[in-house]
């Protein structure tokens, strides 16, 4: 198998199985409820997860939670801690509804404090990062790579996001940032005064607490490029560390043709996506985009995803064809290659035309879409219409018969008939 990689812009080669390889995606801030773009890198790590793991490899994912960050504290002022106790709860509620399963890890900054001080006082005693009353900033002059993974000029990047006169140079980012009791309720102790972590030293050291120095796959959203996954490389890199051998970075969701935020005010949670459309459908959508392009959200785009779910579906109602266990190559080869789900998901469409439902089953439930096998049971009043309906047609009273079909389809179901009796199908 192999992934596009952002560091090198090329595709990049998995080792063999058994591997390992080792994944950390990198997970939500928790300050609200998460959009449904936010559930694109987790769908797509459990996905990489899943396939690896059906072609033998061993394979484990991180999906870290961000429980330390201003957007938190300016949230929630003196409130800091309970609601990301509460935005946790929630995201962990609305992955779990999207019928995946879990990750391996899901480690909180808050539970990594220990990791990331010992990790700044590796910097500032290599000369990497200096403390300034009571921050402790990376040196981004120390580091000629700087700007590699994003295709920036070092001498042209300011961490914006981050002005102040501690600063030796303006590029330089926080590592610790000293506490402001007027609006931050939560500290730790450290070398430096009581303080809290930045952002980008808490997945370095949450990553190499779990993996150790060197591991094989870092992803989340393109978003991230710059400056969180830039100034990744340089705290691990200015250490010698390894890190991540490839960098995969989705592609961001788009509502009506811009990208989705919660800043913008243009977002529907995942929580309501799911309330709307279901777990399924959902899923459906993200396969019908290349995981590092960009993707429409959209009634129109969902309800295509839907109409295709119903094609998928539909095929384990239908007689089937004798099994053509050659045809895996195809749906195997597509996801080997920088995991191509339109292409899979055109062999899946194939599959379903021609009644390959055992392996339509088995591709589908790489994507724990396997409940679309399943057939519905439909509830009393619905096989007593259909029985009517039957006995209508027996009978050749075709307009009670016709009545009773449109009873029927504006219930959710479709009677189809056949030489041996009726289906009764969910549509």
């Amino acid at each position: 198998m192999r992934l596009y990689d952002t560091y090198t812009r090329s595709l990049v080669e998995l080792p063999a199985a058994p591997g390992p390889v080792r994944m950390y995606v990198c997970g939500p801030t928790v300050y609200a409820r998460a959009h449904i773009g936010n559930a694109r890198p987790f769908v797509v790590g459990m996905w990489f997860r899943s396939w690896l793991k059906v072609t033998g490899y061993d394979a484990k994912l991180v999906h870290n939670i961000t429980d330390i960050n201003d957007k938190i504290y300016d949230a929630a002022p003196g409130k800091s801690a309970e609601l990301a106790e509460r935005a946790t709860g929630w995201y962990l509620e609305d992955t779990g509804d999207l019928g995946l399963g879990m990750p391996d890890y899901l480690p909180k900054a808050t539970e990594s404090v220990p990791a990331i001080v010992h990790f700044i006082e590796e910097l500032v005693a290599s000369g990497h990062a200096y403390p300034a009353g009571g921050d402790v900033y990376f040196r981004v002059a120390r580091f000629p790579e700087y700007g590699r993974l994003s295709g920036q000029k070092p001498d042209q990047v300011e961490q914006g996001e981050e002005p102040s006169p501690l600063k030796e140079d303006p590029r330089d980012f926080a590592l610790w940032k000293a506490n402001k009791p007027a609006t931050e309720d939560t500290w730790w102790e450290s070398p430096w005064g009581r303080g809290r972590p930045g952002w980008h030293i808490e997945c370095s050291a949450m990553a190499e607490e779990i993996y150790g120095p060197a591991f094989e796959i870092h992803g989340g959203g393109l978003d991230l490029v710059f400056p969180h996954h830039e100034n990744e490389v340089a705290q691990s890199h200015a250490l010698g560390h390894p890190f991540a051998q490839i960098w995969a970075h989705n592609g961001m969701l788009q509502f009506t043709g811009e990208k989705m935020s919660k800043s913008s005010g243009q977002v529907e949670t995942m929580r309501d996506a799911i309330d709307t459309w279901g777990r399924e459908t959902i899923l459906v959508f993200f396969l019908t985009a290349s995981w590092r392009k960009p993707i429409d959200y959209s009634d129109e785009t969902m309800k295509q995803a839907a109409a295709r779910l119903d094609t998928l579906r539909n095929a384990f109602t239908r007689d089937a064809a004798e099994h053509d266990e050659s045809g895996w190559q195809a749906f195997a080869g597509a996801l080997d290659d920088d995991f191509d789900t339109p292409a899979a998901l055109a062999v899946l469409h194939d599959w379903a035309s021609r009644g390959q439902v055992e392996l339509l089953r088995r591709g589908l439930a790489v994507f724990g879409l396997e409940s679309l096998a399943e057939r519905a049971e439909a509830p009393a009043e619905i096989v007593e219409l259909a029985e009517r309906r039957g006995r209508a047609r027996t009978e050749r009273d075709f307009e009670t018969s016709d009545r009773l079909r449109e009873e029927l389809a504006a219930a959710g179901w479709e009677m189809r008939d056949g030489a041996d009796g009726y289906d009764l199908v969910r549509i």
